[in-house]
């Protein structure tokens, strides 16, 4: 018997999930807590058609297929529209229609020659610094230039092993997996599979409340238009949320990679005793402390390591929330995949600084619709996603990177605002 939208709406409960892929309802319920990108990013999806979805994040859908099988129980009414009530169809068949066109033209095949000169370029960065300490020894100049290195390393790696993580860069998908935890792990001393699961949420449901892990800000910042209203007429205040644009500069940029990122990922290892990605992170700290050791010591050594994550900190974020702080905010309301991107996400100018800088984040817009596009052929895709949004009078945002950056604490003092407002007069 086929199923209809609002039987299969009705199982989007933790003990009871279910959801569609081509017109095929699957129960996922006992196989999510399996799912390799976690339960979490499939569950968001329960009781939704998933189709945009699941094509967007498998490099390989055929393959993926064979083991949805078992969990087939029937297929959606022949009356049934293939995409959930509220959507437009006709947008959804355009981008579909794109994305053919993207995997005709090869867009999605990688080149793996640019991600090894990237690569070679991070392991240079980290090579000068410590070689300027051998050759000159330690000052103050040469210690703040060998910090800044050190940190343009360690962003550039987060660059890097983000492609890692999205998208398949060796023939082997073996061989990428190992490529991903020994950037993030080795060389940035964090965890991939924390990273993973982490990350693919944000993509799954971005700026949704509840579903994207980038906006839950632990009740220090209340963000968007909708959830300072809701703070404020319930009255809560666990900060001063009108001054929020301000001590953001004190606990957002400087602590978000060095403090909050590092507890929740050795948290997270431990928890899940992921020995493995532990084991990859030590390796990071091992080498860090056995290169620096002898020039300022153990204390020495910590100084260095938090003075370059303070560094590194500031540069993902500004680099990560200008495209997504300043953008719509809300709870679910299970939109297409390109209208629900295109409103939680913006770009910024192309340029060779921008580019570099950002780690072709700078293409938001594109690498959110295709996230297992390869970073270098974002520009020639850009056009064809702009076209498509003016047929179909979607807002397509291009930022100077100075507005994108002033847009993040205009953002935030207007959220700020709008929470003063409730909290006083509502």
């Amino acid at each position: 018997v086929g199923q209809t939208g609002q039987s299969v709406q009705k199982h989007c409960h933790r003990s009871d999930q279910w959801l569609v892929i081509d017109r095929k309802v699957y129960n996922i319920t006992q196989w999510a807590k399996r799912h390799p990108g976690g339960i979490r990013v499939i569950s968001h999806f329960a009781g939704e058609d998933a189709t945009e979805a699941f094509v967007a994040f498998h490099l390989d859908p055929n393959f993926v297929r064979k083991f949805l099988k078992p969990l087939l129980i029937g297929e959606l009414a022949p009356t049934e529209p293939s995409q959930d009530h509220g959507k437009n169809a006709a947008l959804v068949q355009d981008f579909q229609a794109l994305r053919d066109r993207v995997e005709k033209e090869g867009l999605l095949r990688a080149r793996p020659l640019f991600f090894s000169l990237y690569l070679g370029h991070i392991l240079l960065l980290e090579a000068l610094a410590l070689g300027l300490l051998w050759v000159w020894g330690t000052s103050w100049s040469l210690t703040l230039l060998c910090s800044l290195m050190l940190a343009t390393s360690q962003a550039q790696a987060g660059w890097l092993q983000h492609d890692y993580g999205h998208l398949s860069v060796c023939k082997k998908s073996v061989w990428n997996h190992k490529l991903h935890k020994f950037v993030i792990g080795h060389l940035k001393g964090a965890s991939a599979n924390w990273w993973n699961h982490r990350h693919f949420q944000h993509h799954a449901k971005p700026n949704i409340f509840r579903k994207d892990p980038d906006i839950n800000s632990l009740h220090v910042f209340v963000l968007g238009d909708k959830q300072p209203v809701e703070y404020g007429i319930k009255k809560l205040k666990y900060m001063p949320y009108h001054h929020q644009h301000q001590y953001f500069f004190l606990i957002g940029p400087p602590l978000i990679v060095p403090v909050f990122f590092n507890i929740q990922i050795f948290r997270t290892m431990f928890s899940q005793r992921d020995w493995v990605d532990l084991a990859w992170a030590m390796s990071f700290y091992l080498r860090f402390f056995c290169c620096y050791y002898p020039f300022f010591g153990f204390f020495g050594s910590v100084a260095l390591i938090s003075f370059v994550r303070f560094l590194e900190s500031h540069w993902f974020v500004w680099v990560t929330q200008m495209s997504h702080l300043p953008m719509e905010m809300d709870h679910e309301r299970q939109q297409d995949w390109l209208t629900m991107q295109l409103s939680a996400t913006c770009n910024i100018e192309q340029s060779t600084f921008n580019d570099w800088f950002s780690g072709h984040l700078n293409f938001q817009i594109e690498h959110h619709l295709f996230p297992t596009m390869p970073r270098h052929n974002y520009h020639l895709v850009a056009p064809l996603v702009r076209a498509l949004c003016e047929k179909h009078g979607v807002p397509y945002q291009v930022k100077t990177l100075q507005k994108g950056m002033t847009d993040v604490v205009r953002s935030l003092k207007k959220s700020g605002d709008l929470w003063l407002d409730a909290y006083l007069h509502k």
